[in-house]
């Protein structure tokens, strides 16, 4: 029985290690914050109170301009550089990704604008071809759904030759 009381007291004590790597501060307004994730970075040193040990040393850093021998810190050249809380790297990545989808997107737009401009140089070539047979004194023959010869009046002529002649306007640039 006393195994089982060790051991579910090394668990309990096992379990409030992660309660200790809790960071406390003064935000902008005089509150303070409770949180297991470290501060923004426009949050001063001197407003934060509690803090891992590990994170501490880390966010620690001097200005190269304070130092007055221009000597670089080592802190300085272990974090990675941040612009604003932004990361240089990251932004730079984001920003290739960016210009490529744009480049994709256009080849793919410039692709779609080839097609239609191919579709519609082939309904202007065989509108024109069909205007040309539809012209007054020929004999235009048709067939049905039955697989009848059948031709064209005056009238179904004159309209088909308005509807090839509306294509050419369109489709013809």
């Amino acid at each position: 029985m006393k195994l089982h009381k060790l051991l579910l007291l090394a668990f309990a004590c096992f379990w409030a290690m992660g309660a200790t790597a809790q960071y406390q501060w003064v935000d902008k307004d005089g509150r303070k914050v409770f949180s297991d994730r470290p501060p923004p970075l426009e949050v001063p040193q001197k407003n934060i109170l509690k803090e891992p040990r590990a994170v501490s040393a880390a966010r620690t850093v001097t200005a190269p301009a304070a130092q007055g021998d221009g000597a670089v810190n080592a802190a300085d050249t272990a974090a990675p550089p941040v612009v604003n809380g932004k990361d240089k790297a990251l932004e730079e990545q984001k920003a290739k990704a960016e210009a490529q989808e744009a480049a994709k997107k256009k080849a793919e737009e410039d692709a779609k604008a080839a097609q239609a401009a191919k579709v519609r140089a082939d309904n202007c070539a065989r509108a024109r071809q069909s205007a040309q047979a539809l012209q007054p004194g020929r004999l235009v023959g048709t067939t049905n759904a039955k697989g009848e010869r059948g031709y064209m009046d005056d009238a179904t002529r004159a309209a088909e030759l308005q509807r090839a002649q509306q294509i050419i306007q369109s489709d013809c640039r």
